[in-house]
């Protein structure tokens, strides 16, 4: 394919894309297939030879979408919220289209800078303390990951090597097998109401994870929390990483930070905040009582592709240390060696699990830069009025009762039992 060819299918696919999503209210939101619909409408081999891109385009309409469920679509309430825009799919397409790897500031260094740059404006937005910042003093800043999910492991593992290192530097004379002893003995704690990646995060780490009993608010207490912590210091097993929650998948409750931090600070452990969904509220002043103790914490994460229009994968990692990373996701090679790695910025793939990263900077900074942070607030507090909207109404319906109020965009409710009857029939 040559550049008039790109150029051509380019625009066929923008066109593409822009009708899809000016019309997507109106397509049904799950496909009606089979699992295996799709081998009756392929051929079992790649083409031999090349084939006109009107002709892939065609079978977008005939053999993909047909089975795609439509999470765009204003009837989708599935699951959780993703995001999309197109300033955002723009800044995927500039990603894709300058193929950049930017996993040392050599290797590129306009992705890791803007990243950077990225931030620190994100942060300043939702109102993280300056000490998880790269532009003030001290050794803090952000970095984006796949998603909560891989920052929730990466701070486990974090957590985890900084525990032995710590004890290593302690007992020099400590054998491999005696440190690798120690290491199983470690032990991670979040809410029962946390999301499964939480613990799944466990189970990749090696570290089991205790899920704390949440209280009658749906959260995990300091008190409860403590109780599991020195249950486990009696039987020898040593606490490691405390994961708090602020807007819980179920119900979007929040933990309280402040509480959750003493227990951390008094035990030693590694305190990490997954706000994966509720973390983008933060832009709007009048929801940051929910992260109140933020600035005793070890690390933060939300994903702005779920509630700030940048579309999948794009999720804010910010920690007070970084060298803390460094010294747990370092490995180095002779190619991965470059002249400026001491003046001042960082290869991001000591901050992460894998070494090869993709400039996700570009999306984040194209929708911050032409929504701005009034019109990405006025996004969020109206979805949040169309939850307040929405408990009214079912408020006035007596075949429902509410679970937990609006908090957020997010409302729990149930059908009376008295209706269920009726509602199994008509189902």
């Amino acid at each position: 394919m040559d550049a008039q060819s790109f150029r051509e299918f380019g625009k066929a696919a923008i066109d593409y894309l822009a009708d899809y999503l000016e019309n997507v209210r109106d397509k049904q939101v799950l496909p009606n297939v089979e699992p295996g619909y799709m081998r009756k409408l392929l051929p079992e081999e790649a083409p031999e030879e090349p084939e006109d891109w009107r002709e892939v385009l065609k079978d977008m309409d005939r053999a993909i979408m047909p089975g795609l469920t439509h999470w765009h679509s204003p009837h989708f309430h599935a699951f959780y919220p993703t995001a999309n825009s197109y300033p955002g799919i723009v800044g995927e397409m500039m990603s894709a289209g300058l193929g950049t790897i930017g996993f040392t500031w050599m290797s590129s260094p306009a992705s890791t800078e803007l990243e950077v740059i990225t931030l620190d404006w994100l942060g300043k937005m939702i109102g993280l303390p300056p000490q998880f910042l790269s532009c003030s003093p001290g050794y803090g800043g952000g970095v984006l990951q796949g998603s909560a999910s891989e920052a929730t492991l990466l701070c486990l593992l974090v957590a985890r090597e900084r525990y032995v290192q710590r004890l290593h530097e302690k007992n020099p004379s400590l054998t491999e097998q005696e440190l690798r002893a120690t290491k199983a003995k470690l032990v991670a704690y979040a809410s029962d109401q946390s999301n499964s990646s939480v613990e799944k995060a466990g189970i990749l780490g090696s570290v089991p994870m205790r899920l704390i009993p949440a209280d009658e608010k749906f959260q995990m207490s300091g008190s409860n929390l403590r109780a599991a912590i020195e249950a486990d210091l009696k039987e020898g097993l040593v606490p490691c990483i405390v994961i708090s929650t602020l807007g819980t998948t179920p119900t979007c409750a929040n933990d309280p930070l402040r509480e959750i931090a003493a227990v951390c600070s008094e035990f030693g452990i590694w305190h990490h905040v997954d706000a994966a969904y509720s973390g983008a509220a933060l832009i709007c002043p009048e929801y940051r009582y929910i992260c109140e103790g933020i600035e005793l914490a070890d690390s933060f994460n939300f994903n702005p592709h779920k509630w700030m229009l940048v579309n999948f994968d794009c999720s804010a990692l910010w920690v007070k240390d970084s060298r803390e990373l460094v010294a747990a996701m370092s490995v180095d090679r002779a190619y991965l060696v470059h002249t400026q790695q001491d003046a001042g910025m960082p290869d991001y793939r000591n901050w992460q699990i894998p070494l090869g990263r993709r400039f996700r900077a570009l999306k984040l900074w194209f929708v911050l830069r032409i929504y701005g942070v009034k019109k990405l607030q006025e996004y969020i507090r109206a979805q949040c009025k169309l939850a307040t909207d929405f408990e009214m109404l079912l408020r006035g319906d007596d075949r429902f009762e509410i679970f937990t109020p609006a908090h957020m965009g997010l409302v729990t409710f149930r059908l009376k039992v008295k209706h269920m009857q009726n509602f199994n029939r008509l189902s």
